[in-house]
């Protein structure tokens, strides 16, 4: 209509609007001194809130940057309208009927269909869907639902609809409500090939809404096993109206109990957030089409007043798969982004929320939530799977990993309890433990660009990896190793049968080993007692290269501690090979044994004990065995 709004009008709109009541569905307001209201402000990234409303004078202002005004502005400001737009927008939602008189219209935008017309073209497109989900052709999408346990009630709830086979339904129906083409194709809802086509067809829809309840987006799934499209589910593109990593499914239904629970239940699907507002879970939501990010966790904080003395928690489901774990790992890096404390819940058997309600019922939904554990623990648990903490090198490696996880922790006061609790898991001393989170710590974190992963389909090709390199076998800490392997080359007559009991476990670098496997197969070293090939023979058994080079090392270097190596000799160096093989198992038990509850495992924990006194003592008749014989205290 020409003309511009009346003046007492946009006033009536101003006095009717209140501004704490408009802008507390964008954000979460506190009272704070002198009458006023803060909370965290949805135009910039902030930790403290410095957003402030001021009801008596019915104006905003952030003091942090700086933007500000009465209810209008913040309405075109947080919706990218104009100001007519706004204005409109507010007179329908609080009954002020809006005249105009004649003047200069508002210039016309440049940039496509006003917001309006894609918020009105959502609404009727949802009407639509939701009426054609009673229709003879829906009955597909009907036992759908009924499947999952959700009946006609629980569809009109969430306004779940159906999207005609037809391609072309929705599209005639917008234009007989007066949509032109280019709006509905600017709204997502229609595309554009030969001819104009329904973006969504034969398909189960879900309306996606803002916190308004304005419905801005859709998610639809394939129910009918002859869709031309494999994707089950497809969601509505970026439109002016509607940005998948700001969106949240259900936000418009959690974002009371949101405020008042100080509680959000993040879940993976439509249907997990019907079953969870359905078993009285009244917080969850969903990110659509895309993984939970950083953008949905500052949505998230908005909602639930997330400041930096809040008491608020955000759990997060995941299914217990492999998928499941490296979801929850990747949500590890939008952790940092919370003040609440942040949650994991698994429910059994891989099941979501929604197979959870169906199979269990509604209290194990609320049991699942109840039992959620924290998210640092739970990414700490799917670390140390990853190893085999029954091996000292499993122990390190693990220990390596986690430190960089304790190391971020965002309360830095918990970091020493973290530190304890890592080393009883992994079964290290905490000193150990200390020193890694340290050394962590002072690495350069990466960048949020290096730490984002392409898709699987993005991926370019990996070559494989390259093997690590082996430590030198010149490293002190092989040096008893080493020695052994120089006697059994040079001398195989003092050795003799010394060394029954050796086995390739005693060695502990991979070359090593590999020069004793060539022993062995050479026919050990009583068998080139009176060999003069036998450094040779023991050569041409071995095919590794490395392995090669180092019997050929292992031949010229001179023995350490004699010229004249004797049987008495060598036996001292058996013994403190098996001495420290010996140690190696006592350090395994002792691993096991720490992160052994002796209460809930007595059995295992009293076996482990007696197995750990035998060692000692062996360990000790080795030590003085080698004590014992001259020249080996090396």
């Amino acid at each position: 209509m020409a003309g511009r709004i009346r003046d007492d009008d946009i006033a009536e709109v101003r006095e009717k609007a209140r501004i704490d009541d408009v802008v507390s569905q964008y954000v979460t307001l506190k009272r704070a001194g002198g009458g006023s209201l803060k909370g965290l402000c949805p135009f910039h990234d902030e930790k403290t809130p410095s957003f402030n409303v001021n009801s008596a004078r019915q104006f905003f202002h952030c003091f942090g940057c700086g933007e500000g005004g009465d209810v209008i502005a913040f309405v075109m400001k947080v919706d990218g309208l104009t100001f007519t737009e706004a204005v409109e927008r507010l007179g329908e939602k609080y009954g002020v009927q809006l005249r105009r008189e004649e003047g200069d219209d508002e210039p016309v935008r440049p940039r496509g269909p006003a917001r309006g017309r894609l918020i009105d073209a959502h609404k009727v497109a949802q009407e639509f869907y939701a009426e054609q989900l009673a229709s003879p052709d829906a009955v597909v999408a009907r036992q759908f639902l009924d499947q999952r346990g959700f009946d006609q009630a629980a569809a009109q709830m969430f306004g779940v609809g159906f999207a005609p086979r037809d391609g072309e339904a929705l599209t005639r129906h917008l234009r007989g409500r007066r949509f032109t083409d280019e709006e509905s194709v600017a709204a997502g809802l229609v595309a554009h090939g030969r001819s104009h086509y329904d973006r969504f067809r034969g398909r189960l829809v879900w309306p996606i809404r803002e916190a308004n309840g304005d419905t801005i987006g859709f998610g639809a799934r394939r129910i009918f096993d002859d869709d031309r499209i494999e994707a089950k589910y497809l969601n509505t593109s970026e439109t002016a109206i509607y940005k998948k990593s700001h969106v949240l499914y259900g936000i418009d239904l959690a974002r009371t109990a949101m405020k008042d629970a100080q509680q959000a239940v993040v879940v993976e699907g439509y249907t997990d957030v019907m079953a969870c507002h359905l078993a009285g879970v009244r917080t969850a939501v969903a990110s659509c089409g895309t993984a939970f990010g950083t953008d949905h966790a500052r949505v998230l904080r908005r909602f639930l007043g997330d400041h930096d003395t809040t008491s608020g928690e955000v759990i997060f489901t995941f299914d217990g798969d492999s998928a499941g774990q490296k979801a929850a790992m990747k949500v590890l890096e939008s952790d940092q982004v919370f003040a609440s404390q942040t949650y994991v819940a698994v429910a059994p058997e891989g099941m979501d929320p929604c197979d959870l309600r169906l199979k269990e019922g509604d209290e194990a939904v609320r049991e699942l939530v109840a039992k959620r554990q924290p998210l640092y623990r739970f990414a700490l648990d799917n670390i140390l799977l990853r190893h085999d903490l029954d091996r000292a090198d499993g122990r390190i490696d693990a220990l390596r990993d986690a430190a960089g996880l304790v190391a971020g922790i965002r309360d830095k006061t918990k970091v020493e309890s973290f530190s304890r609790e890592l080393a009883h898991m992994v079964g290290v001393d905490v000193d150990e433990v200390r020193g890694e989170v340290r050394r962590a710590a002072s690495r350069p974190a990466k960048a949020p660009d290096e730490r984002r992963t392409t898709r699987a389909s993005e991926q370019p090709e990996q070559p494989e990896p390259a093997r690590p390199a082996l430590p030198s076998l010149s490293d002190p800490r092989f040096l008893i190793e080493r020695e052994m392997l120089k006697l059994v080359i040079q001398h195989p007559s003092g050795v003799g049968r010394t060394t029954t009991h050796v086995s390739t476990t005693d060695f502990t670098h991979p070359t090593f080993q590999g020069v004793w496997e060539a022993v062995t197969a050479a026919g050990g070293p009583a068998s080139g007692a009176d060999d003069p090939g036998w450094a040779n023979k023991v050569r041409g058994v071995a095919t590794d290269p490395a392995v090669i080079a180092a019997i050929t090392e292992l031949g010229v270097e001179p023995i350490r501690g004699t010229s004249d190596p004797n049987p008495t000799f060598a036996v001292a160096y058996v013994y403190r090979l098996q001495e420290l093989t010996t140690s190696r198992r006592i350090a395994d038990v002792k691993a096991r044994l720490q992160r052994t509850n002796p209460v809930e495992h007595a059995l295992d924990y009293n076996r482990m004990f007696g197995e750990l006194v035998m060692l000692e003592q062996h360990r000790r008749k080795l030590r003085e065995g080698a004590v014992g014989q001259p020249g080996a205290a090396t």
